[in-house]
C-alpha cells in the first residue's frame, strides 16, 4: 500500500516506520504524501490507542530530501509538497492515539518537526536533533514553529530556529525537547516498554485529556501551517536559499547575503 513507509497494527498498538533507509529516511514528496495519508487513516481508527513512530536503518529522519529539491529531472513542486506537509502535521496533532517518537541517529528539519508533534519523545543518547532549516535559508515547516512553541515557549523557539543548533539527546532533554533518554541501541526496547505501560493504564481517560488540550489549539495550528506554507514558498525563491542548497551539495560553507 505504501512505498516509503510501513504501518503495522498489533491489537491496540500500531507502528509506523519511515522506510527509506538508504536516504536516512529523508522525506521526498512521496513520503510526505504517504505520511499524511497514514495519519489521516489513523484519525478514524478507534481500535488503535498507541502509535510508535520509528525510522528504519541508521536514522529516524534526516528531514526533507535536499537532493530531491535540486534534482532537475524530477523537481519537487513546493506548493504541492506544502499541502501534504500541512496535512501531515495537522492529522498527527489530531490523532486519537498516544504517539511516541523513537529517535536514533538523526532527527533533523521536517523529521524533527514530526517528532516534536508526538506526545512523547524518546531518544538514544548519541542521536542528533536539529531544527536546521536555517542552514539552507528556509523556515521550519511541518508545524515546527507551533510544536516548538508548545514545548519550550516563543523566546527559546526563536533561538533554536535561528541557530539551527545540533543537539545530542541530553542537551535536547535539558531544553524540554525530549522526554526520555536511553542508551544507544535501546530505543526499540524502551518504546515497547512505554507503549505497554500506556496500554495497561486507563488510557481512555488519558486520550480524553489529550483531546481536551489539543482541541483548543487547532485554529492556531491551522494558521501556523498556512503561514509556514506561504513563507516557505517565498523563501524558496530567495538568493540565500539557492546559495544554501548549492553549498550543501558542494559540501562548503554558504555565503549568505540576506536576500
Amino acid at each position: 500500500m505504501y512505498s516509503t513507509i510501513e504501518l503495522k497494527t498489533e491489537g491496540r498498538l500500531a507502528r509506523l516506520t519511515l522506510n527509506r533507509p538508504t536516504a536516512m529516511n529523508a522525506m521526498d514528496d512521496v513520503m510526505m504524501k504517504e505520511l499524511a495519508d497514514a495519519f489521516e487513516a489513523l484519525k478514524s481508527d478507534n481500535d488503535v490507542q498507541v502509535l510508535i513512530i520509528q525510522g528504519e536503518g541508521r536514522a529516524f529522519s534526516a528531514g526533507g530530501d535536499i537532493k530531491k529539491m535540486v534534482d532537475p529531472d524530477s523537481p519537487m513542486d513546493i506548493g504541492k509538497v506544502m499541502v501534504d506537509v500541512s496535512r501531515l502535521a495537522k492529522a498527527l496533532y489530531e490523532l486519537p492515539q498516544i504517539t511516541i517518537a523513537t529517535i536514533h541517529g538523526a532527527a533533523a528539519g521536517l523529521g524533527f518537526s514530526m517528532a516534536l508533534g508526538c506526545d512523547v519523545i524518546v531518544a538514544e543518547e548519541n542521536s542528533k536533533l536539529a531544527m536546521n532549516f536555517i542552514g539552507i535559508g528556509l523556515v521550519p515547516d511541518g508545524a515546527g514553529h507551533f510544536f516548538l512553541k508548545e514545548r519550550i515557549g516563543i523566546p527559546q523557539a526563536k533561538q533554536l530556529i535561528w541557530s539551527g543548533e545540533v543537539m545530542n539527546a541530553e542537551a535536547a532533554k535539558d531544553k524540554g525537547l525530549v522526554d526520555q533518554v536511553v542508551p544507544d541501541g535501546a530505543i526499540g526496547q524502551a518504546a515497547e516498554a512505554l507503549a505497554q505501560k500506556f496500554l495497561s493504564a486507563p488510557i481512555a481517560a488519558m486520550l480524553a485529556s489529550k483531546k481536551i488540550l489539543h482541541e483548543q489549539k487547532i485554529a492556531e495550528l491551522e494558521n501556523v501551517l498556512r503561514m509556514e506554507s506561504e513563507m516557505q514558498v517565498a523563501m524558496r525563491q530567495t538568493e540565500d536559499h539557492l546559495e544554501g542548497i548549492k553549498a550543501f551539495v558542494e559540501k562548503r560553507k554558504p555565503e549568505f547575503k540576506g536576500k
